[in-house]
């Protein structure tokens, strides 16, 4: 039975997040079951190239809503649109990645077209004509398998990294159709935006080097005179410490993360923080460096391909989910194991 998938595209800053093309690629996954039509929604202020991106990617067909209105996201004003999109063209499926963003507005569809929403999903499977979604609950220690067969449309957020993308192909062939839809004065205004982290971004990484409070615990480092007070100390032993998990990231492409503990210590900007109340990842490669394995960060990263714990605590629970551990000084390891992937590199 023919099934309609439409695909909502995140994008931020004139560009499209990777993870949109993910969700693409899942619809033409579920696709190939189906043998329906993949649509994708492109909401915005002159996007069309995205719309035209969203073709290579894999759609058969885009929807372009282009409003000067809605050329910052407000999730009011977008909601509005994508109910009234969901509406009309009768979607069987929806399909969105799982940002900040699209999360939020998927949740505010749900609850206006009064349907269920799975969030965070990790697998499809289409059984008895009926998509099944795995996700990931009590902080990532079990899965659980959920269908709502009564469902219309039947929602769904994908995890970052956890569908794989095709490359684009530029002369893949589709039809943009410009979409008229109403939609109310929004309650909040963007006034602009502050750039909060640099570097690699922690959602789309395919590689990922934490810190945790170990970096601050190197006794060799000698805080300057006018550092007096006990906790600037910690901080300045803590920067120094992230140093070298920043030098490891550079020769590797990575992004930056680091656990709750040493957020909440000020050791590090919260943007960086990797778990249950920060950002869900799943690179291909995680190193955690003096991070003793927390279930809050565990739930952030246990999803990862392949996990490197470096921890001088032989006892360290993360040592039970990594797939390769080393039980030593970070201090003297980090700067040892840059050196030599800096020259097997060639950086």
């Amino acid at each position: 039975m023919a099934k309609s998938i439409l695909v909502y595209v995140d994008h931020f800053d004139g560009k499209a997040l990777p993870a949109s093309w993910e969700a693409l690629g899942a619809a033409q996954q579920l696709n190939q079951k189906f043998a329906g039509e993949i649509t994708a929604v492109v909401v915005g202020h002159q996007k069309r190239e995205i719309a035209e991106q969203a073709i290579a990617h894999g759609a058969q067909r885009v929807f372009l809503v282009d409003k000067e209105g809605l050329n910052h996201f407000r999730p009011e004003p977008y909601a509005s649109v994508l109910s009234q999109i969901l509406r009309d063209s009768e979607a069987d499926i929806f399909l969105s990645p799982n940002t900040g963003r699209a999360r939020e507005l998927a949740a505010m569809v749900a609850v206006d077209l009064e349907t269920g929403l799975s969030p965070d999903v990790i697998q499809l499977v289409l059984e008895d004509g009926v998509v099944s979604a795995t996700r990931p609950i009590y902080a990532g220690k079990l899965f659980v398998k959920v269908r709502c067969a009564d469902c219309t449309p039947q929602m769904f957020t994908l995890r970052g990294r956890a569908f794989p993308k095709q490359e684009p192909a530029p002369d893949a062939e589709g039809k943009i159709e410009l979409v008229e839809v109403a939609f109310p004065e929004p309650v909040t205004h963007v006034i602009g935006y502050k750039e909060s982290e640099s570097g690699v971004s922690l959602s789309d990484a395919a590689v990922v080097v934490s810190g945790g409070r170990g970096v601050s615990n190197n006794p060799k480092l000698i805080a300057p005179q006018d550092i007096t007070d006990e906790k600037e100390k910690e901080i300045w032993r803590a920067q120094q410490g992230f140093k070298l998990i920043q030098d490891l990231a550079r020769v590797l492409d990575a992004a930056v993360g680091a656990s709750r503990a040493a957020v909440d210590a000020g050791y590090v900007p919260y943007a960086h923080q990797v778990g249950q109340t920060g950002k869900v990842v799943s690179p291909d490669l995680y190193i955690a460096c003096g991070i003793s394995g927390a279930i809050q960060h565990l739930a952030g990263m246990r999803t990862a391909k392949t996990i490197v714990a470096i921890n001088k605590d032989v006892n360290a629970p993360i040592f039970k989910l990594a797939r390769f551990g080393v039980v030593g000084d970070l201090f003297e390891i980090l700067p040892e194991l840059t050196e030599v992937l800096r020259s097997k590199l060639g950086k």
